[in-house]
């Protein structure tokens, strides 16, 4: 399956801080709409067999939302309602298993350094040692008492972007920006600068300020990239880390907002080797792949930029499968995806879908989520998985 929401349906994310000083005091969140609560625990019994029956679990929520201004999801809503925000998900071709992600209820967490040491743990039972299983971790809530906490990282596992003096950037240029932020708080980059230095977690507890927290190597699994035919590829040392755990999406279930929620899913092949390596403002590795190859690259029209990105989604593949680690491939996710759809359709439900990121960016056209239309997107559809907060 690819990631749970693929990596470019999650913005850059928004850094609270500049300068390493204090984020603003976060806003005091709005209490639960009661018709939200209702919507979904409407759906979540029309869905499910619990064994309380709906009005008096409504009467329950009503009463505590009139008190408090919120209410608690038992362990099995929580569960529902994080699945379905995945099922909802218009820019996932994975949701095939969307009723099989894990949920870690960490509700009581709150403190950053609580957080992070769970997050750490989540990367560890995520990985298995390869075999990837889709996974959330869901942190305390926003209530009416405050905001819950916040994970500012667009994924838990990401590479520093280093500026050097000629303008350039060693590693990652999408996170240079993120890398002069956790540098300014204190963060020490590493001598030599790297091409894959991991990012340490930024994270806000409830008083808003940023603390920052290294991801130990254990809970990192990275896949040296080669190449079935070509040993040279070897030499560009190139690598990737297994798990793609998006970090800075609120998750929003029956009105309450979940504004710490990692969640994983597994890679796409066409993740890395046609995105991550292969973007100009990424690695933007293909002039590299091409010129090892011998192409012709004095004119767009050679097809070099072509022959190159399949030659690095193929080093991906290949990597991965070697390695023993979960990763999809474009071809057999899109047939997978039009099997959901047809469960969906089955089930007596819509399945949104948006065609410009269920299309893979390779070979789109040789693969069957290319040939039809889908329902349009609803933005706002609940559960779900929101865009981080500016």
């Amino acid at each position: 399956m690819g990631t749970v929401v693929h990596p470019r349906s999650a913005p850059d994310a928004g850094c609270p801080v500049s300068g390493g000083h204090p984020a603003p005091p976060p806003t005091r969140p709005q209490p639960v709409d009661p018709d939200e609560a209702r919507t979904f625990l409407e759906q979540f019994y029309a869905e499910t067999r619990p064994l309380i029956p709906l009005d008096r679990r409504l009467r329950q929520v009503f009463r505590d939302i009139a008190t408090t201004g919120t209410y608690r999801h038992t362990p099995e809503e929580l569960t529902f309602g994080a699945r379905v925000a995945w099922r909802n998900s218009a820019r996932c071709i994975g949701r095939l298993y969307w009723n099989g992600l894990r949920v870690r209820d960490r509700r009581h967490v709150t403190a950053p350094a609580d957080v992070a040491a769970e997050c750490v743990e989540h990367l560890r039972e995520a990985t298995r040692d390869g075999r990837i299983r889709s996974t959330i971790t869901v942190f305390a809530p926003d209530g009416p008492e405050g905001p819950g906490p916040r994970i500012v990282n667009e994924q838990l596992i990401r590479y520093a972007g280093h500026r050097l003096p000629d303008g350039g950037v060693r590693g990652d240029p999408r996170y240079a920006d993120f890398t002069d932020q956790v540098v300014a708080l204190g963060w020490s980059r590493p001598e030599p600068l790297g091409r894959f230095d991991v990012l340490p977690l930024m994270i806000t507890g409830t008083h808003g300020r940023p603390e920052l927290f290294d991801l130990p190597r254990d809970a990192v699994h990275e896949v040296p990239l080669q190449h079935p035919e070509f040993a040279w590829f070897a030499d560009l040392r190139l690598r990737w880390h297994a798990v793609p755990a998006i970090s800075n999406m609120p998750l929003v279930v029956g009105g309450v907002h979940y504004g710490a929620a990692p969640f994983n899913g597994w890679y796409l092949n066409t993740e890395i080797g046609a995105r991550n390596l292969a973007d100009t403002d990424r690695y933007n590795l293909l002039p590299v792949i091409a010129d090892r190859l011998g192409l012709d690259t004095s004119s767009v029209r050679t097809l070099w930029r072509d022959r190159a990105l399949i030659e690095l989604v193929r080093a991906v593949q290949y990597s991965f499968d070697e390695a023993g680690v979960t990763m999809a491939d474009h071809h057999t996710e899109s047939e997978r995806f039009l099997t959901h759809v047809a469960k969906e359709e089955s089930a007596g439900r819509s399945c949104p879908a948006d065609w410009s990121w269920i299309v893979p960016p390779v070979s789109g056209a040789l693969t069957a989520v290319y040939h039809r239309y889908y329902d349009e997107p609803d933005p706002d559809a609940r559960p779900a998985f929101l865009p981080p907060s500016p």
